[in-house]
């Protein structure tokens, strides 16, 4: 494994290489490859790993009971998934992982609490959990914002809430959103053709510019203005 694709990430903040090294081992570390389109892990399995994206695309999904489809979460390179269930592996998940790309995927053996716990004198130890824990909650603050963003009633105040939240973030009124039209429709919890159609009208009235998934806020350059 190339320490160098994995050091950076959060999980090894603070961490040498030799300590990284360490943990792969500890963790049987294994790379795995996924075509576009694959199930990484299905709702209702039990893992005790969690996934690293090394490359390509991950989304994390649910289905109810009539086939409708959620998008709760997107992985990027770097990101990391399936960590809460790894540490508590006898509860069945209540997710999909699905590879929207074709993607790689470095996998750790967490093992559950339990694992954790015996492996605390460790010198290391101690900087990936805390770093594990800082996964967890910036996760927990996501799935908040979701929750924000599905909170209007209207498409239009759903569509500017998350457009201008990832401004924010951004620190830019130009910017890629991390989805295609169906899926930002599945995270909306929208219709797709009548996301497109409101789209289409917040454009021809100024609003907004988009092609894709690239946007242009408008609305919000003015007010800067």
């Amino acid at each position: 494994m190339d320490i160098s694709i994995i050091k950076n990430s959060i999980l090894f903040q603070g961490m040498s290489e030799d300590e990284i090294k360490s943990s792969l081992i500890f963790f049987s570390s294994r790379e795995d490859t996924f075509k576009k389109g694959t199930f990484i892990l299905h709702e209702g399995d039990c893992t005790d790993e969690m996934g690293f994206v090394i490359s390509g695309r991950v989304t994390i999904e649910r289905d109810d009971m009539a086939g409708n489809r959620t998008l709760l979460s997107g992985i990027e390179p770097g990101q990391f998934f399936a960590e809460t269930f790894a540490l508590f592996p006898q509860a069945p998940l209540f997710v999909n992982a699905v590879a929207t790309t074709d993607c790689t995927v470095l996998f750790f053996r967490l093992g559950g609490l339990n694992k954790l716990r015996s492996s605390s004198g460790e010198p290391w130890m101690l900087k990936f959990v805390t770093n594990l824990l800082a996964i967890s909650s910036r996760k927990n603050l996501k799935l908040s914002a979701r929750n924000f963003f599905t909170a209007p009633k209207t498409i239009r105040e759903r569509v500017m809430v998350f457009l201008k939240s990832v401004s924010v973030q951004k620190n830019s009124y130009e910017f890629e959103i991390p989805y295609n039209r169906e899926q930002l429709a599945d995270f909306l919890n929208l219709d797709r053709t009548a996301l497109s159609k409101e789209l289409g009208k917040m454009e021809r009235e100024g609003l907004i510019e988009y092609d894709k998934s690239h946007f242009r806020l408008l609305f919000l350059t003015k007010q800067a203005n």
